[in-house]
C-alpha cells in the first residue's frame, strides 16, 4: 500500500485558509508566515494533481474538487484527533475495551439506557457485549473473559451489587389445553404438557433453574425462540414479563392461572472481575448499570 502523499498538517492548512477567509488570515491563525501557507497549499495541489483553490477577486475560494476533498479531510482530522486522544487516555489507564457479559433474561431496555448514558463518557472505549444463560455468565467471569457480568446466580467468592429482580411469569397460548380447563391450575396439571425451557449456555457445570416437572420438555437456546414456540401453542413456559408485554396485550399469550408459582422473581447481580482492578471506564459503566437497573423494562 502506497503511503499518503499529503500530510494531515497540509489538510489542516487548507482548512485554515478556507475557514479564516484567506492566506494571510490562515497564517495568523496558524502562527506561520503567509508564504509558508501559500507554498503548502500549492504543494498539495501539485501532489494531488487537482486544483483546490482559485483566486476570485482578492479571496481564495474552493474549487468543486477542493470542496469535496476538504469535506472528507475534516472527517480525517477529526478521526486523527480522536485516535491521539484515545492513546492519551490509554496512557492514563483508560481501557480501550470493556467486556460485558449479561444474563439473557436481563431487560435489554435497562441495559440500553445504561449504555446510552455511557457513550458520551466512554472516551473511545468500546464495549463488547455478550449474552449468556445461567452458568455461561459465571464461567466467563471466572475465566477472566468478563470485566463486568450481570447474572441471576449468586456466584461464590464474589461481592456483587444487587440489581432489580426480573419477573418471570408462566404463560401459554390462550387456546392451549391448560387454559381450556377454566380453573385454577396446580403443578400436577402441568406435568402432562410440553414445557419449553432455555438451555444453560455453560459448558462445565450447566444448571437447571425453576420448575422442571413436565414429563416432556423441549430445550431451546434463546428467549426469542421460546417465546415464538409458546405463541404458536406448542407448550408452556416461564418467560420474563418484559419480553412478552406485547404478546400479552395482543392476546397471543395468556398467564396461566396457577395456584402457586404463577410469578417468580429472579434476583440479578452485577459482578466485576476480581483478579484485576476495574479501570475507570469499567467503573463508570458499572455505576450506570446500577443507576439504570430500576428503569422500567
Amino acid at each position: 500500500m502506497k503511503a499518503p502523499r499529503v500530510t494531515l498538517e497540509q489538510w489542516r492548512t487548507l482548512q485554515a485558509v478556507v475557514d479564516h477567509g484567506g492566506y494571510a488570515q490562515a497564517a495568523e491563525a496558524l502562527h506561520r508566515s503567509q508564504s509558508s501557507v501559500s507554498y503548502t497549499v500549492a504543494r498539495m495541489q501539485e501532489q494531488l494533481g487537482v486544483p483546490l483553490l482559485e483566486i476570485v477577486g482578492r479571496k481564495a475560494e474552493l474549487t468543486e474538487a477542493g470542496s469535496v476533498l476538504l469535506r472528507r479531510s475534516r472527517h480525517l482530522l477529526k478521526e486523527a484527533r480522536q485516535l491521539e486522544e484515545l492513546a492519551w487516555n490509554m496512557d492514563q489507564g483508560w481501557e480501550a475495551e470493556v467486556q460485558l457479559v449479561v444474563e439473557a433474561a436481563y431487560p435489554t431496555e435497562r441495559l440500553a439506557r445504561a449504555l446510552e448514558a455511557f457513550m458520551p463518557q466512554s472516551k473511545g472505549c468500546r464495549v463488547q457485549l455478550r449474552e449468556e444463560v445461567l452458568s455461561g455468565v459465571e464461567e466467563l467471569l471466572k475465566n477472566g473473559t468478563a470485566d463486568l457480568a450481570i447474572s441471576g446466580i449468586n456466584i461464590q467468592g464474589y461481592l456483587p451489587q444487587q440489581l432489580k429482580a426480573v419477573e418471570f411469569v408462566a404463560v401459554a397460548h390462550p387456546d392451549h389445553p391448560l387454559h381450556r380447563l377454566n380453573r385454577t391450575l396446580t403443578h400436577n396439571d402441568l406435568e402432562t404438557h410440553l414445557q419449553v425451557v432455555i438451555r444453560d449456555s455453560g459448558s462445565h457445570q450447566p444448571r437447571n433453574e425453576g420448575w422442571l416437572g413436565a414429563e416432556q420438555r423441549w430445550t431451546v437456546t434463546n428467549m426469542s425462540t421460546s417465546r415464538k414456540l409458546i405463541c404458536q401453542g406448542l407448550g408452556f413456559a416461564w418467560l420474563p414479563r418484559h419480553e412478552i408485554v406485547e404478546q400479552l396485550e395482543q392476546g397471543k399469550l395468556a398467564i396461566l392461572p396457577l395456584q402457586q408459582g404463577q410469578h417468580r422473581a429472579a434476583n440479578m447481580y452485577l459482578y466485576s472481575n476480581k483478579d484485576r482492578t476495574p479501570g475507570p471506564a469499567a467503573r463508570i459503566l458499572a455505576e450506570l448499570i446500577i443507576q439504570h437497573s430500576h428503569d422500567d423494562g
